[in-house]
């Protein structure tokens, strides 16, 4: 039986591209759209400032605390200073934490959003801003059909 020979493809006849035709489609500019109206639905610069100064003082602090809890019980428990329970590291360390989360809350929820930067604490902004939460939650839950 003769073996079917396959067509071999001529690869040598390549096209020559000339260096400038070469990049022509990308130097075409495409028109871009601009609208003259501007949406602002973002947190501002100035109160995302705000916030991340006060989650890094009340959430990081703890944080930081929270994992330095281990260090400080290694090294106790390594010098025979003291024995301390493997739960006590855990707790404490866990308490850190749980402050921290807290203080995450409070960091976000405290910020004005005023131009100017309001109190030390922030804590009259906490409701103002948890009505603001809301009210931007409220049109998704305004299609939620209740008959399901």
């Amino acid at each position: 039986m003769k073996k079917k020979q396959s067509k071999k493809k001529n690869f040598t006849k390549k096209k020559k591209i000339v260096e400038s035709d070469a990049f022509r489609s990308i130097e075409k500019k495409v028109p871009t759209i601009t609208s003259n109206t501007k949406k602002s639905t973002g947190i501002p610069k100035y109160v995302a400032d705000r916030m991340a100064r006060r989650i890094f003082f009340t959430a990081g602090i703890p944080t930081i605390m929270g994992m330095s809890v281990f260090v400080v019980s290694y090294i106790i428990v390594t010098r025979n200073i003291a024995e301390i329970p493997p739960s006590s590291t855990i707790a404490i360390s866990a308490l850190f934490f749980l402050l921290g989360l807290g203080g995450l809350s409070f960091g976000i929820l405290s910020a004005s959003w005023d131009k100017e930067p309001g109190s030390f604490f922030g804590i009259e902004n906490i409701p103002l801003n948890i009505e603001r939460a809301k009210a931007a939650f409220k049109p998704a839950s305004q299609n939620f059909d209740k008959k399901q």
